[in-house]
Formats: structure tokens, sequence, C-alpha cells
């Protein structure tokens, strides 16, 4: 495939954000192939954890370039700042640089509307534009990809309605763009022991209303991106959007995230990785699934060594969910000639100290609309996704181990 020969048809297997912007992407080329999106989930909607997302330039600009919403989707906070363990904001700290914040579900449901037409109350109001939409098809698991040729690429998969029947089809392009877990790059990668692995740190992540923040919490919350540091543990917090993604002041969120280490295979991070049904999950324990036992004694551990406005946050949180930090990066994102490519998560698993996650997205989309556009050939959209990836895992991983545990690994 060269870069002025789009392909026809395209599979893009995973419907979150990078999936839904390498889909936009190819809708907008002058001469869209059909797209086709196979989202492992088995529910029509993927499940709103309440997440915050820094709205960093990549995520700025593809939404300005691509989804054109008609509409602001982040708030803005114009300073940056430290507490100590008293609450008390770090004069030596507070830095002047504008910030703005938005939230996993807003970016999701703006980009499912332009990508196949979903309607909800995050688009009412918003116009509609005459880009062909894409087949959106969930519970669908990927068991093989196999070189077609010329004919292109055949995919294999199990629809959850069908389980004991296998699906395939051929296309010229495949992209997977299904997660940190990538069912792709482990069908591709099998013999290289390319793996997700456990770093030794969660994040506990929840929101509060700002309207039931005290006023002693707003006023080092409201509009500043406000961080808390100490031995082991670190916490961060700055408004997103509300509920359907109002940006109204009175009605945003305030969204915290809450970085504790645990130690890989403890009795604590077992249990704390169990719900209430005693299922294991592996790697987010989601909204709804915590033993409340776990979240009171998080929540009176956080009065022992937060500040007293973190402390109050995490109170009044509802929803509490875990992620656990991973590193995975993958030696290239291209194969089987171009004809599959990984992006997003799935080519490098991110730690969220580099809130670059969706900018990863929104950056691997820009580049392949720039190669099939013809502004670029194939070797330099390879060469500036893997500099992309190598540069921001890398990072993750120094502050990531610099924060918690201390350590600095360019340095031994």
């Amino acid at each position: 495939m060269s870069a002025l020969a789009a392909p026809k048809s395209v599979i893009i297997c995973g419907g979150s954000l990078a999936g839904l912007m390498h889909a936009l992407t190819l809708l907008s080329l002058p001469s869209p192939p059909n797209v086709r999106i196979l989202e492992r989930s088995p529910t029509a909607l993927l499940h709103n954890q309440g997440a915050g997302v820094v709205a960093g330039p990549e995520v700025l600009q593809f939404f300005a370039e691509y989804v054109r919403p008609g509409r602001d989707i982040a708030v803005t906070s114009p300073a940056r700042h430290y507490l100590d363990k008293n609450g008390d904001v770090m004069p030596e700290t507070v830095e002047k640089r504008a910030q703005k914040m938005t939230s996993w579900d807003l970016l999701y449901h703006l980009l499912r509307w332009r990508v196949e037409g979903l309607q909800s109350p995050y688009v009412e109001g918003l116009q509609a534009d005459e880009r062909p939409k894409a087949k959106y098809e969930n519970g669908c698991t990927v068991t093989s990809i196999v070189d077609a040729g010329s004919e292109g690429v055949k995919l294999s998969w199990i629809h959850k309605n069908r389980p004991d029947e296998i699906q395939t089809a051929t296309a010229d392009l495949v992209i997977g763009a299904d997660g940190g877990s990538s069912t792709v790059r482990k069908e591709l990668l099998q013999s290289e022991g390319v793996e997700r692995k456990y770093v030794g740190y969660v994040a506990w992540r929840g929101t509060v209303p700002e309207t039931q923040l005290s006023e002693a919490a707003r006023a080092v919350f409201i509009e500043r991106f406000t961080f808390y540091h100490a031995s082991g543990h670190q916490i961060l917090g700055y408004l997103i959007p509300g509920e359907d993604g109002t940006l109204k002041e009175g009605e945003r969120l305030f969204n915290w995230v809450w970085y504790c280490n645990y130690a890989e295979g403890s009795a604590e991070l077992e249990d704390l990785m169990t719900d209430g049904q005693g299922r294991r999950h592996a790697l987010t324990l989601p909204v709804g699934g915590m033993k409340d036992e776990i979240w009171q004694k998080q929540k009176a551990y956080a009065q022992e060594v937060l500040p007293p406005q973190y402390a109050e946050a995490v109170a009044k949180t509802k929803q509490p969910f875990i992620q656990a930090i991973t590193d995975v990066i993958a030696p290239q994102n291209s194969y089987m000639d171009g004809k599959v490519l990984i992006v997003g998560d799935a080519l490098a698993g991110f730690r969220p100290h580099t809130a670059a996650s969706t900018g990863q997205a929104a950056f691997d989309s820009i580049q392949l609309g720039e190669w099939l556009g013809g502004t670029i050939g194939s070797e330099e959209y390879c060469e500036r996704l893997m500099e992309f990836a190598r540069r921001l895992q890398k990072q993750g991983v120094v502050l990531g181990e610099r924060s918690q545990f201390g350590r600095h690994p360019l340095n031994g």
C-alpha cells in the first residue's frame, strides 16, 4: 500500500478512542474506504468509568481537524501547584501554565457520533456532516490474523451471539487499536515475549461534583491542576466536564487520581483487585466492583496521609475504581508489509504520569491521515509513531519510578 493508494476496505480491531479516531481519519479521506470496527466488549457502549483526560495538543488538534464538534470539549486550568500535608499551597510550586482537561466519556460519545451516528445527550444540538459512517460491531474477539497476499489480510473472530462459529473477513488494511492488552499484538508477536507487565503500584480514581466540595477544597482545586506527593504515593486532581459533557460552572466534576504502591503477588494486592463477587480482576477493578471494606479502609487511610482537601474528595467519592499500572511496548507498529498496523495503547502503554495516552491515539491518527493523504511516506509514518511511542513510554517509566519508589532508572 503506497502513500497515494488508500485502502478500499479497513477493519479496525478496537472501538475505544484510538479505534474511533483512526476510523474517523479514514472516513475523512477524499476517497474513504469501507470501515468496519470490531470491538471486544460485549456491550453496545463501552463502560464509562468517569475518568478524566488531559486534553493535550494532539487531542485538541485532532478534534479541531477531524471531529469538528462545534462545541468546547475541555475545562481550562490556568495554573498548577502542589499542596503540603496541611493542605497549604506551596508558593514555590505555583506555575502559571494553562492546561485543558476533558473526560473520556465526552470524547467517546463525540467520536461515536461522528464515526457511526450514535445519538446521545452529549451531541444534542450539534451539526451532523456528510462523511460516510463506519459499521460498528461489539462482542467480537479476534482469533487469528493471516497474510492473504494480494488480497490483503484475513481476519478471524468469534461473535458473542455465535460463540461456536468462526467469522472471517478480508481487508486491505487491519488496524489493531484494541488497547494495552491487545489481542492483535499478541497474535502478531506470539513468539517475542511482548507482554503487559504490572510495575508495582495502582491508580485509585474517582470524581466528585464540584458543588459538593467544601470552600477550603474548592479554593485549591477549582480550575487548578493540584498535586500532592509523599513517599510511596502521589495524588493529583483537576476539573473535568460533568454529566453529558457539560462545561457549565457548578455542574462540572472534580477528578482525582491517587497512586499507591502494592507489591506484585501480595495478599493486599490480591484482596484489592478482587470484587465483591470473588472475581479477581487483572488490570481494572471497575466502578461498582470494589468491596465496601476495602473502600472504607482506603478512606480512613486518606485521612491519615493526604492533605485535608484530598481526604475530603476521597471521602465524598461515590464510585471509585482502580487501574493497575503496567508497562508494554511493541518493537514496531507495521506488519505484513504494512497491511497490519498497531496503534495507540496496543503499540505502547504509557504510564498515566505522562498524561499522553489519549494524545498518542490522536497523534497516531493524524499521522495515518498524513501518510494516506500523501504528505509523508510509509517509512516516515512508522518512524514518527515509534519515536513518539518510545519517547513517551520511557518518560512514563522515569516519572513513575521516581515518584513511587525514589528510583532513577536512567541512572541505574
